[in-house]
């Protein structure tokens, strides 16, 4: 089986449970550390020449993180390729299972029976925290409704405020951010990489959680350890 992975989530996942089988990944595949397969561009621009050079027997993409024309033209040469949608973390089990399933991987992981028990016995929050997530600035952009990140963070007990938008990552003016006056703002690493001089700033006077985007939006090994890191980076901002 020859796999290129188009999902830095989904690359670290079939490394870590299919070893061998990964022969591309995206320039932002950075998991697990060390990854010595071809690179073949970004998530929205692979070298889609490059990918078929490899000649693989499956390329993984999802709904989300690659364009529809890339994945067509790659159907299109003849290579299978599956999709993922992720919406939530039942669904990034789900699927998590069905992407291992089609590179050929007998025996369920470890790290993923782990990463299941662990958000299936989380304990009730003590409380329930707003927040807004921005995930762009320049324009800000923030979650919306039926994102996997969302769905983090409420198992989490955390809602953020525009979870009922019609957009999924609207883009929201600073100013109105500001007047929804949220309990913390959530910043993560990724897609824009928020950092303690840049993000906070824009924000006075409220908490502000810098968070790590891998455990915020990516769905695979790192689930096993996302409530624990989360939770004690949402727990410093708000002392």
């Amino acid at each position: 089986m020859r796999v290129v992975s188009l999902v830095p989530s989904l690359t670290e996942a079939v490394a870590l449970s299919a070893p061998g089988a990964l022969v591309g990944a995206t320039d932002w595949c950075s998991h697990p550390a060390g990854l010595d397969v071809t690179r073949v561009g970004g998530t929205k621009n692979p070298k889609v020449d490059r990918i078929l050079a490899l000649a693989p027997d499956l390329v993984i993409a999802n709904e989300e993180e690659n364009r529809a024309p890339d994945l067509d033209a790659l159907r299109a040469a003849g290579v299978e390729v599956l999709v993922t949608e992720v919406r939530d973390v039942p669904q990034a089990f789900r699927e998590l299972a069905r992407v291992l399933d089609a590179c050929g991987v007998q025996a369920r992981p470890r790290w993923l029976d782990e990463a299941e028990w662990t958000w299936s016995s989380l304990p009730a929050p003590d409380r329930r925290t707003t927040a807004v997530v921005p995930i762009w600035r320049r324009p800000w952009m923030v979650l919306g409704r039926d994102t996997f990140a969302g769905d983090v963070l409420a198992r989490l007990g955390v809602d953020h405020l525009y979870a009922a938008h019609e957009d999924r990552y609207p883009r929201i003016p600073l100013d109105d951010l500001l007047a929804a006056a949220p309990d913390v703002v959530v910043l993560p690493d990724e897609p824009y990489r928020f950092t303690g001089d840049d993000g906070p700033e824009a924000f006075p006077g409220l908490p502000c959680a810098l968070v790590s985007g891998r455990h915020l939006t990516w769905y695979g090994p790192s689930l096993a350890d996302a409530p624990r890191v989360l939770s004690e980076a949402l727990r410093a901002a708000r002392r």
